[in-house]
């Protein structure tokens, strides 16, 4: 697989976007980060994914961008 994803649960289904890291640990912080703050989604998760890398996430929680 080339990336992760973070997922959350609307509905009882799994939406995401087109954010991709490089370690499940970046994507699942991500989606815990996002889900402490949102009201509607009633779990997180992060899955695999074949899209490239997209951005990394820095120790302080901000989101940087991973040009190709």
């Amino acid at each position: 697989m080339k990336s992760w994803k973070p997922e959350f649960l609307i509905d009882g289904k799994w939406c995401g976007n087109a954010i991709r890291f490089a370690t499940y640990e970046e994507a699942y912080r991500n989606a815990r980060m996002k889900f402490m703050v949102w009201t509607i989604p009633t779990d997180c998760r992060a899955v695999q994914s074949e899209d490239p890398v997209n951005y990394r996430l820095e120790e302080d929680g901000t989101l940087t961008e991973v040009k190709s």
